[in-house]
């Protein structure tokens, strides 16, 4: 089996501009060392006047990022038009601009996403958009997801230049389209999101993978996002588990060299391959654990 490489449509710049830092300090034999360090800084979210929320983030994609955000809180709807994303990177500040005022006053209080795993911003209403929802009955071939495991993991990214980051790509067949790194999960795929929602791209014959573990959030914004496969390097909660049974979601994780393990959504898969032409995976030089 051969793999082509990867032609992006936007990828991971380990080298652009202040998404790392160098520090320094000591090894294990005490010897003095330099090694790259994630940035993260906080980005406040506004729509229109309203105050949303303030993001840890490494600074890059800020618009897709409030809009993604917004969006996957159900604060952007289908029938909202966005008229304008103003950023002030000295402010930190990000303003998304519809043509009518909306009110989420009631609901919302200043939050702060922190880039802690376990702590991402979820509204309750996230559940009630999930009401109703079906995902299209499209179908996944286990070739596409093979090669597109051994190019997104040999992809140059921030999470092989200096760990302590995650991933999330958008796919389509065998094909990645758009890797986005954060510190927190949840920003990479609202980001993903913020992408699709500016340039009205179709989901239902999309496949998002992510580093992460496969959470309930993730399974909830995958969904939300219309997206009918979710899948990881990473393991399953047992809730994230229990929603993308509940929607009909395909939630694949564990996937490490030619063993995958596919826990709801059984029915799309396509089996168009033998695992044994899968070569096993070799010891990563990236930092093992950085996005587990």
């Amino acid at each position: 089996m051969t793999f082509g490489k990867p032609e992006y449509i936007i990828a991971p710049d380990p080298a652009a501009t202040g998404l790392t830092r160098a520090v320094r300090g000591t090894d294990h034999t005490g010897a003095e060392i330099d090694i790259a360090v994630v940035e993260e800084r906080p980005l406040t979210i506004y729509l229109n006047r309203q105050e949303i929320v303030t993001a840890m983030t490494i600074g890059d994609y800020p618009e897709y990022l409030a809009l993604g955000f917004l969006r996957n809180q159900g604060m952007l709807r289908d029938g909202d038009r966005v008229t304008a994303v103003d950023y002030d990177d000295e402010l930190e500040v990000v303003v998304v601009r519809t043509d009518s005022e909306t009110t989420f006053e009631d609901k919302l209080k200043k939050k702060t996403r922190t880039s802690g795993c376990a702590v991402g911003t979820v509204f309750g209403d996230m559940m009630e958009g999930l009401e109703g929802k079906t995902l299209p009955a499209t179908e996944v071939r286990t070739s596409w997801l093979y090669e597109l495991a051994r190019q997104i993991n040999t992809t140059p990214s921030l999470y092989l230049e200096a760990g302590a980051i995650h991933g999330t790509v958008l796919c389509q067949g065998n094909r990645p389209l758009v890797y986005m790194e954060d510190v927190g999960r949840h920003n990479a795929v609202d980001k993903i999101a913020g992408w699709m929602f500016k340039h009205d791209v179709s989901a239902e014959d999309k496949i998002l993978y992510t580093t992460g573990r496969l959470t309930s959030e993730m399974v909830i914004k995958t969904a939300l996002m219309g997206i009918p496969v979710l899948a990881s390097r990473s393991g399953f909660t047992a809730w994230g588990v229990e929603i993308a049974r509940q929607v009909g979601l395909t939630c694949i994780g564990r996937m490490r060299g030619k063993r995958f393990v596919c826990l709801s959504g059984e029915d799309r898969l396509v089996r168009d391959i033998d695992p044994d032409q899968i070569p096993d995976e070799g010891r990563k030089s990236g930092r093992k654990g950085a996005s587990e």
